[in-house]
């Protein structure tokens, strides 16, 4: 079979009515839903004939004078209404599968990369817990609508009108009589369905919370141990468990009220199907065959009933899901390769800031009236205290958020003008806290190099960063496996692979988010060495706390409330005075007591 999800966009197939939307979904399975469908009607067909040729064996058959040779071939027929019957409900379920597991398969790679490609402002404000929710459980709340309802709607109305036709072939009053429940069943099931549908969405959207509270604990378990605080994390999660216990039960409440009503509904219809037509039997209105097949048959006219409403209740449950995973998926994409300027090689690395300004909120400064010129090999240092600007200075580059006032040039081109994937395929990051995968060393150290690369060229950057003979004291070396977000590794550890990486990449740009911070001095001053022969021909931003890391960087800038304060050289800001200078003594005056305790010891 041909690739079903080949030129497939989810949001091309959005819509507003949650139906339609399903039905856009079955999209490159329709023939495939539809067998399974009609595969159903052919059971149907099959299980009716057999009731057909129960009551003609009982009229017919058995009175016969050859009624002895008659018996294997009505045995051969009955057979063969049960193989077709099987073989029709098994091709339908199999296919019914097929059309499932294909949809759900095609949402969640489309999820997967959706949720790569949303901006860092969603990300900002999105729950983990919320969106592995909707990318795992409301998922397969989709696929069971389309492997066990949607399917099991068609089998129903194909299962009641089928026997229908047939009981009104066998006797139009018994038909009549039959259905006299429908449409209170009916009713009655769209009722419970709007009930249920609200309580299920306030139930999902409660577990999503408690998998954001779960995720951020395990993700925080090392903190949670380190301070004794399970019982405070334990008493957090009994609260929001508590609520979905609740939730919980108001679902299954609304079920245990409905089944009751069915069920007593059903009961009533059938005892009063078959008292009518034994009594028309002894009437002399009906034969006693006639009557054996619509015992049969009356079954098959109340269970379908009866489960259309089980199904159209549990049905709410892949509405609401559908509703919230396109809610995720209508979040607007990030556009990485739209972009009126598209260089054919590397930037030069020269920056203009005019007047920047930029907020995160509305109304909510957090950069401005930034003004600096930045040429081409230039290493630019930025400090200051927390929240002063500097990584919200630096994250405008790659454009992970765009200026919302004033003039960012690179190269003499207006920044936004960029692709962004363009921008991030020469800029390098090496972050504060750096995140690796739980893959190999060797994989990590690679994984922001598109082409393919040698153990040579991994080495060479492992060295440059001072943590190639530690990755040699490994067991594994290069193959060893690095735990979830790097934990079996130190914080120095840790930070310097996170600099190989960005330096097998060969940016022309480098941002370093204060990244020595995780290293004692001496391995900084490794990593510092090796760093100041890779900066240079390349424009480079240092973020640290220490002066010690930036102090001989070409221009150091002092930020303060998102605005720079004081520029210029080390040498140049101290004769200045003012807060680098303060920063400096507090610092200097730190490390001398320091090792003056040191050497007390």
């Amino acid at each position: 079979m041909t690739d079903q999800n080949s030129d497939f966009d989810l949001q091309e197939i959005l819509a507003d009515r949650r139906i339609i939307g399903l039905w856009r979904l079955l999209r490159g399975y329709r023939l495939i839903f539809f067998i399974a469908t009609m595969s159903i009607g052919v059971a149907a067909l099959a299980r009716a004939s057999t009731y057909l040729l129960l009551g003609k064996y009982v009229d017919e058959i058995l009175v016969a004078e050859n009624a002895v040779r008659l018996l294997p071939w009505v045995a051969l027929a009955f057979l063969g209404l049960a193989l077709i019957q099987g073989g029709a409900t098994y091709l339908s379920g199999r296919l019914a599968g097929q059309t499932a597991e294909g949809i759900a398969k095609r949402i969640r790679d489309y999820l997967f990369d959706h949720l790569q490609r949303l901006p860092f402002r969603y990300h900002d404000k999105a729950r983990t817990g919320e969106l592995v929710q909707r990318s795992t459980s409301d998922v397969d709340a989709i696929r069971r609508f389309f492997s066990e309802q949607a399917i099991g709607v068609g089998r129903i109305i194909l299962l009641f009108v089928v026997n229908l036709a047939v009981l009104i072939s066998l006797d139009p009053r018994l038909a009549l009589l039959s259905v006299i429940v429908v449409p209170i069943t009916i009713a009655m099931s769209f009722y419970f369905f709007r009930k249920i549908s609200d309580a299920y969405e306030a139930y999902q959207e409660q577990e999503a919370t408690l998998s954001t509270r779960l995720q951020e604990n395990l993700s925080g378990v090392r903190v949670v141990k380190a301070f004794a605080r399970q019982d405070f994390e334990r008493s957090k999660f009994d609260v929001e468990n508590w609520e979905k216990f609740t939730r919980g039960r108001r679902v299954l409440r609304l079920h245990s009220v409905y089944w009751p009503i069915s069920d007593i509904l059903s009961s009533f219809q059938l005892l009063f199907g078959l008292t009518v037509g034994a009594l028309m039997v002894m009437d002399g209105m009906i034969t006693i065959g006639t009557y054996v097949a619509y015992a049969g048959m009356i079954i098959w006219i109340i269970w379908p009933i009866r489960n259309l409403g089980r199904l159209v209740t549990q049905m709410s449950a892949g509405l609401v899901s559908y509703g919230r995973v396109t809610e995720l998926i209508k979040e607007p994409e990030e556009p990485l390769d739209v972009g009126e300027y598209v260089p054919s090689g590397a930037p030069e690395g020269r920056l203009e800031f005019r007047g920047v300004e930029f907020e995160y909120e509305a109304g909510s400064s957090v950069l401005r009236d930034i003004d600096l010129q930045v040429e081409p090999g230039q290493v630019v240092a930025l400090l200051g205290p927390t929240g002063s600007g500097k990584s919200s200075l630096v994250n405008l580059l790659p454009r992970f958020y765009d200026y919302t006032g004033g003039s960012l040039k690179l190269d003499g081109v207006e920044l936004n003008t960029y692709p962004r994937s363009y921008l991030r395929s020469h800029i390098g990051i090496v972050e504060q806290e750096p995140f690796l995968f739980s893959r190999t060393i060797r994989e990590n150290i690679a994984y922001g190099v598109k082409r393919k690369v040698s153990q040579d060229e991994i080495e060479a950057a492992a060295r440059a960063a001072a943590v190639h003979d530690v990755i040699l004291t490994f067991p594994e070396g290069y193959d060893t496996l690095v735990g979830e977000r790097g934990v079996t590794l130190s914080g120095g550890q840790k930070q310097r692979i996170a600099i190989a990486r960005t330096l097998l990449a060969n940016p022309q740009i480098l941002i370093l988010d204060d990244s020595t911070s995780s290293v004692d001095p001496e391995t900084e001053a490794l990593i510092r060495e090796a760093l100041e022969g890779l900066m240079q021909d390349r424009t480079s931003f240092i973020i640290a706390h220490r002066i010690q890391s930036l102090m001989r960087a070409d221009l150091i800038l002092v930020l303060d409330g998102g605005s720079i304060v004081q520029r210029g050289t080390h040498e140049e800001l101290l004769e200045e005075g003012g807060l680098y200078e303060q920063i400096h003594d507090a610092q200097t005056r730190i490390e001398d007591e320091l090792e003056k305790e040191i050497a007390g010891v």
